[in-house]
C-alpha cells in the first residue's frame, strides 16, 4: 500500500529546512523534513553565530538586504532571550584604514574624493553606523556612541595604535540551538522530523513526488506533494536527484573561526579591520573563551570536506595580533571549525564581496512542483522561511497566514530582563547546580530548564552536563551521538575532559537503548 502523501518534504536540516517546515507546519500542512546527518551538522553549526545586519554590506550597497536583516534582528531578539542576546560591538579606528579592494562604495568615493585612494576615512564609518541605526526601525537595542579608547575599558586590551573607535549594537545567539528549536516546535505542531535520513532518489509525477530515503529503521519511499531544497551547500547534488533543470549557480564560501581562551575581560565585541580590508570579528564566547572569525576562502572540494587549515589558523591569529596587546598564538587555539557558505554566485571576483541574499526558486512545469533555496544568512532566515511558504501556500488551499513573528520559540517565553532570576530560581531548587550551570542551562533552554530538571539533575557526567540534561536531548532534541550533544546541542566539548567523554558516551548509548525498547512498547 502506498504511504499517505504529505504536503511538503523537505531535504536538509539546516536553519532554512527547519525554519520553513515550522513555518509550514503552523500553517496547518502536512510536513516531512529529511536530514542526512544531525541537524545544523553542516552550515548552521559553523557560523560566526551573530544575529547582524551586516555592517560591511553597506559598501556593497546591498541596502535591502541590510534593511531587512536589521528589522529581523529586533524580532528575533523578542522570539529567543535564552539563546540570543544583544551586544554591544567595539569599532577601533586608525587612519590606515583601507576599503576591502573594489567596493562600489569605495569606487565611488575615489571618483570624488580621488586623494583618498581606497582608505576608509572616519566620515565615511561614521555615516554607515548611522544609516546602521535608523535604516533598521532600531527599537530595544541602543544607539551607536563614539569611544575615547585611551579612557574606555575596551581600548585596555587594543594596543596604543588606536586612540578612538565607535561602539555600536548587533546580537548574539547560538545557532544550532536556533535550529533545535525550530525543529521542535515544527514537530509539536505536527512535522515528521527526520535525522540520519539521506535522500537517495527521486521520481516526479503529475501530482506528487516518490521520494526514496535510507533512514535508520532501513529504506522507505515518501510521497508529498512539493519538495523543498534546503539542503545549503549540498543543494547542487540534491538538485540533480530532483530536476535536470539547472538554475542559478551556487558559490560555496569556506568561513573558519578559531577559539582561544577569553583575551579581553569585558563583555564587548570587536569589529576590527586589517591591512587587507578583511573584516574579522573577535567576540565573548561562553564565559571563558573569545571566538575569533571568519576567514572568506572559495571551496573547490566536496562539501562533505570542510576544515579550519592551519594556514587560517595563522592568518586568524596574525590578525587580531596586530590589533591586541597579546598577541594570540596558534598553540592557544582549543577549538577550531570551518563550514561552508551556500552563497547565489553573482559574479562577484572575490568571494568576499558575494552577495548573503537569497533567492527562491520554483519550478512546476505542470508536474509536481519543487522549490529550491539558494543562499541566505543566519539572520534572515525567519523572513527566509515566511516568504517560502508565501510562495507555495496558492499550491494549498488549507494554508492558514503567516504567524511566526510573535512566536517565541521553545523556552523562549519570558523577559530577557528575568534571565538572571530565572538562573537563581533554578540554583534555589537544586543546590547541586552551581550558578554558572544554572546560566547556562537558562541561555540554552529557557523556561524550559526548569521543566528538564523537575526530577532532579542526576549525575553529572563531566564539564557540567548533568542526567536530566542529557535525556532530554536524547528524547526532545533528535540527540544521538556524542558530537551532537557536546558540539551542536552545547558547547561543552570546550570543558569536558577524556573521561567525562567516555561517561557521557555510555549514558547516551544507556538511553538510546531505552528509548528505543519504549517506542517497541
Amino acid at each position: 500500500m502506498a504511504k499517505p502523501i504529505a504536503d511538503m518534504l523537505i531535504v536538509g536540516g539546516g536553519v532554512n529546512g527547519c525554519g520553513i517546515a515550522r513555518d509550514a507546519a503552523g500553517r496547518g500542512l502536512k510536513v516531512i523534513l529529511c536530514e542526512k546527518n544531525d541537524l545544523a551538522e553542516g552550515t548552521s553549526s559553523r557560523s560566526t553565530k551573530l544575529f547582524h545586519g551586516g555592517l560591511r554590506y553597506l559598501e556593497y550597497f546591498e541596502f535591502r538586504l541590510v534593511r531587512e536583516a536589521l528589522r529581523e534582528r529586533e524580532t528575533l531578539l523578542a522570539a529567543m532571550p535564552h539563546i540570543a542576546r544583544p551586544m554591544r560591538f567595539v569599532l577601533p579606528f586608525h587612519p590606515s584604514m583601507r576599503f576591502e579592494g573594489g567596493t562600489p562604495a569605495s569606487r565611488l568615493l575615489g571618483r570624488f574624493m580621488p586623494w583618498l585612494r581606497d582608505r576608509r576615512p572616519a566620515f565615511v564609518i561614521r555615516l554607515g553606523l548611522f544609516l546602521y541605526d535608523h535604516m533598521g526601525g532600531r527599537k530595544i537595542l541602543p544607539p551607536t556612541r563614539r569611544l575615547n579608547l585611551r579612557k574606555d575599558e575596551a581600548g585596555q586590551a587594543l594596543n596604543g595604535a588606536f586612540r578612538k573607535g565607535w561602539e555600536y549594537s548587533d546580537a548574539a545567539v547560538d545557532d544550532a540551538r536556533l535550529v533545535v528549536l525550530n525543529a521542535r516546535d515544527a514537530q509539536r505542531l505536527g512535522a515528521d522530523i527526520r535525522t540520519r535520513s539521506e535522500v537517495v532518489a527521486a521520481r516526479r509525477q503529475a501530482n506528487f513526488w516518490e521520494v526514496d530515503v535510507i533512514g535508520p529503521k532501513g529504506p522507505e519511499t515518501l510521497r508529498a506533494r512539493l519538495v523543498v531544497n534546503a539542503a545549503g551547500p549540498w543543494v547542487g547534488g540534491i538538485s540533480a536527484k530532483l530536476s535536470p533543470r539547472s538554475e542559478r549557480g551556487l558559490r560555496l564560501v569556506r568561513g573558519s573561526h578559531i577559539v582561544v581562551p577569553r583575551i579581553f575581560g569585558h563583555d564587548r565585541a570587536y569589529i576590527l579591520q586589517g591591512p587587507d580590508g578583511r573584516i574579522v570579528f573577535a567576540i565573548p564566547y561562553h564565559e571563558d573563551f573569545t571566538l575569533i572569525g571568519t576567514t572568506d576562502v572559495d571551496h573547490r572540494g566536496s562539501p562533505d570536506q570542510v576544515n579550519c587549515s592551519d594556514e587560517e589558523v595563522r592568518y586568524l591569529c596574525d590578525f587580531v595580533s596586530r590589533c591586541f596587546e597579546k598577541p594570540v598564538l596558534p598553540s592557544d587555539v582549543v577549538w577550531r571549525y570551518a563550514g561552508l557558505r551556500p552563497l547565489l554566485d553573482d559574479g562577484a571576483g572575490d568571494a568576499r564581496s558575494a552577495t548573503r541574499d537569497y533567492s527562491l526558486d520554483l519550478e512546476q512545469n505542470d508536474r509536481a512542483p519543487l522549490l529550491t533555496v539558494l543562499g541566505g544568512k543566519i539572520t534572515t532566515y525567519r523572513k527566509l522561511s515566511e516568504a517560502a511558504v508565501d510562495l507555495i501556500a496558492p499550491l494549498f488551499t488549507s494554508c492558514k497566514a503567516a504567524w511566526t513573528a510573535m512566536a517565541p520559540l521553545p523556552g523562549g517565553d519570558f523577559d530577557p530582563g528575568q534571565a538572571d532570576a530565572l538562573a537563581q530560581a533554578l540554583t534555589r531548587r537544586h543546590p547541586q547546580l552551581p550558578p554558572a550551570t544554572s546560566r547556562r542551562l537558562i541561555r540554552a533552554y529557557g523556561t524550559e530548564a526548569l521543566v528538564m530538571m523537575e526530577e532532579g539533575p542526576g549525575a553529572d557526567l563531566g564539564g557540567g552536563l548533568h542526567e536530566a540534561e542529557l535525556r532530554w536531548m536524547v528524547e526532545r532534541e533528535f540527540a544521538t551521538t556524542l558530537d551532537d550533544v557536546i558540539w551542536r546541542r552545547s558547547k561543552l566539548g570546550l570543558r569536558v575532559a577524556p573521561e567525562g567523554r567516555r561517561k557521557i558516551r555510555a549514558c547516551l548509548e544507556r538511553l538510546i537503548l531505552e528509548q528505543s525498547r519504549y517506542r517497541r512498547q
